[in-house]
């Protein structure tokens, strides 16, 4: 098995010494995805692509003009365009498209020597919570073979959980990158909505969707947030604030005052090991002096339903564009216009996504429009000013990441309302645009990952990552 690891320092280290090769660790991380295939984690593995781009990674650092990250090994979500390679957001209506060009993220790692390994399974067009979406199937947890990985960004997260490569790129639309994360036991990260530019990632929902980070470390994270965010001409929704640099990376100890959601201890609905594991570390966090205090969110019945009006409105606009014509799945039982359209549609989109983008065209509807889209507009800008209102007072809000630890594959799928469920903590700082992250903070009794959540004002990536640092050696 490849070594672990636990941080790009650590194995910075043994590139720059000698002890280490990327043709070796490209190696390495081939053979465990082999090993662990089973656990469905690659749609396809760029092993050519990576030896090649290992080897040339290895002459720059002996060179001495090598990028910051040089020699990490990256997998990339299935729904990130990498020119030349197939890009098909797990979905049998971009069978066999190859991207003709990179997303902005792809270049900003290439141009830092990263090595790019493979595509990741993930839930078709990043819809669901369980990974159990995908027309490649479901990803398995590496924690347990029986129990899913996660979602949507569920093979990002089992990739970096189970070595199969350093640290994945996932995308977070209402916490696909925090909650796989959180049944994987490694640390998710989603920035602020308009830190990283979303030009080249396939569209879900886009006032929402973000990319994000899954690392082992914080510092990781740190890292790569430097190096993908920042300003970019082909995304014009895109922030014009500076992005702190890795040296301002430090474990904050200064007392801070955090607030945590009430509900998240008191409601049924979360699993008792959880709430155990959110206890402690708030008696952890006040007998190192830190102010922490219970609030209660008026709005969190809210959170979910106007988090998928929303949603599935921008879903049922985005997956327009995919008709049997222009590209991808062409139905052969066509056999004019309208059946092209619709056969290759119908044939073409999973059970979920053709779920979401007809609740989401009912929503948009003439007749519905106020009553449903318009409302949840409204909503959303009350819980964004009551999130925002409370991270006046409080540095951090403190939370679980999911309800309970990952469940068996199959479990939930048969109620879509059960899984939307899973992302009531997650879709606040989805709707508010604030960053978030997910901490691995160990094991349940049965061995499965729990993670708990850190939400900030908006683009304060950089006290949030600082105090993360903090949180995970308490």
């Amino acid at each position: 098995m490849a070594k672990i690891y636990s941080s790009y320092a650590e194995l910075q280290r043994g590139l720059q010494s000698g002890e280490l090769s990327a043709v070796g660790l490209v190696q390495d991380y081939l053979q465990q995805i082999k090993a662990y295939a089973h656990l469905n984690v690659f749609n396809e593995v760029f092993e050519q692509d990576a030896l090649a781009s290992a080897k040339e990674v290895d002459a720059r650092i002996k060179a001495g003009n090598a990028g910051r990250l040089a020699g990490m090994v990256i997998s990339i979500k299935d729904n990130i365009c990498y020119k030349d390679h197939k890009v098909s957001a797990s979905s049998r209506i971009l069978e066999d498209f190859t991207s003709i060009y990179s997303a902005t993220i792809v270049e900003r790692l290439l141009a830092q020597d990263a090595i790019i390994i493979g595509r990741c399974n993930c839930d078709e067009f990043a819809m669901g919570a369980a990974n159990e979406n995908s027309f490649f199937g479901p990803v398995k947890n590496f924690a347990d073979e029986t129990k899913v990985s996660g979602g949507s960004s569920g093979g990002s997260a089992v990739a970096v959980q189970a070595n199969m490569c350093h640290a994945a790129i996932g995308t977070d639309t209402g916490g696909s990158v925090r909650q796989p994360a959180s049944f994987c036991g490694v640390v998710g990260f989603k920035p602020s909505y308009g830190r990283i530019s979303r030009y080249g990632i396939i569209s879900y929902a886009s006032s929402f969707d973000q990319v994000g980070t899954l690392t082992r470390s914080v510092e990781d994270a740190a890292l790569l947030f430097e190096i993908l965010a920042g300003a970019d001409e082909y995304d014009s929704t895109l922030s014009q604030k500076p992005v702190p640099p890795l040296a301002n990376f430090k474990s904050d100890t200064s007392k801070k005052k955090i607030a945590y959601l009430k509900e998240a201890i008191t409601s049924p609905g979360v699993d008792e090991e959880v709430k155990n594991k959110l206890s402690s570390y708030i008696d952890k966090l006040k007998a190192e002096g830190h102010v922490v205090e219970p609030i209660s969110f008026e709005y969190l019945d809210y959170l979910v339903p106007s988090y998928y009006i929303l949603a599935m409105a921008e879903a049922s606009s985005n997956l327009a564009r995919y008709d049997g014509v222009h590209y991808g799945y062409r139905s052969p039982n066509a056999t004019d216009l309208t059946s092209t359209y619709k056969i290759s549609r119908s044939e073409g989109f999973g059970k979920e996504v053709k779920r979401r983008i007809m609740l989401g065209t009912f929503v948009l509807s003439a007749g519905y429009y106020d009553a449903y889209y318009a409302k949840a507009q409204k909503v959303r800008k009350l819980i964004r000013d009551k999130t925002n209102e409370i991270l006046k007072e409080y540095d951090f809000i403190l939370t679980p990441t999911a309800p309970e630890p990952a469940f068996e594959i199959g479990k939930k799928e048969k109620d879509p309302v059960v899984t939307y469920l899973y992302d009531i903590f997650t879709v606040q700082a989805s709707l508010a645009g604030l960053p978030a992250i997910s901490l691995p903070v160990g094991n349940n009794t049965n061995g499965l990952p729990l993670g708990l959540q850190l939400l900030a004002g908006g683009f304060k990536e950089e006290d949030l990552l600082n105090f993360s640092e903090y949180f995970l050696g308490l």
